[in-house]
């Protein structure tokens, strides 16, 4: 995090547009990512949020299906202060990790803060993963099929997702 973004941040009052990922398959996911829109919404602003998706598990196949969506917001944090209040919402919710890509009550994922790149131990934007899970990009799809990000060269949420050879989603889109 550069020194420079803290300061225009403080000094003009900026804000950034987010997309987070959401995702579980324990206990019951709408209602946990009802109580996630309340708490994310305490300190960013909720702009959209994707339908629900059902898809297959991925790395570790003995488990529940997962439910997955997708929202835009708009915060004045900066990305790791972000991710920090993410983190916490996942604890106050329950999220415990029993395994990599395991069962999770809640799972939270910064995707993308504007059009900045980061590499850091904690952190990496975009999420290095986005284009290679229909999982992600359909919600994706929902909220903007035009996203695009720097790295990304040309392409677009849209253009691949036309593309994308495995899948998981499962079913059709359900409304919250």
């Amino acid at each position: 995090m550069s020194k420079s973004w803290d300061f225009a941040k403080s000094a003009l009052k900026l804000s950034a547009d987010a997309y987070i990922g959401l995702g579980a398959n324990l206990g019951n996911p709408r209602s946990t990512f009802k109580k996630c829109l309340s708490v994310i919404g305490q300190y960013a602003k909720i702009i959209s949020r994707s339908r629900l998706y059902r898809s297959e598990p991925y790395g570790y196949a003995d488990q529940p299906h997962f439910i997955n969506a997708a929202l835009q917001i708009s915060t004045d944090l900066s990305p790791l202060e972000l991710l920090y209040k993410l983190q916490e919402t996942e604890k106050a919710l329950g999220k415990e990790v029993l395994r990599k890509n395991g069962p999770r009550i809640i799972d939270l994922d910064l995707l993308l803060y504007d059009d900045l790149s980061l590499e850091s131990e904690e952190l990496t934007l975009p999420h290095p993963r986005i284009l290679d899970r229909d999982f992600v990009l359909l919600p994706l799809n929902d909220l903007n099929p035009e996203l695009s990000h720097p790295l990304w060269a040309t392409k677009t949420v849209k253009s691949v997702l036309s593309g994308i050879r495995e899948r998981f989603v499962a079913d059709n889109p359900e409304p919250w």
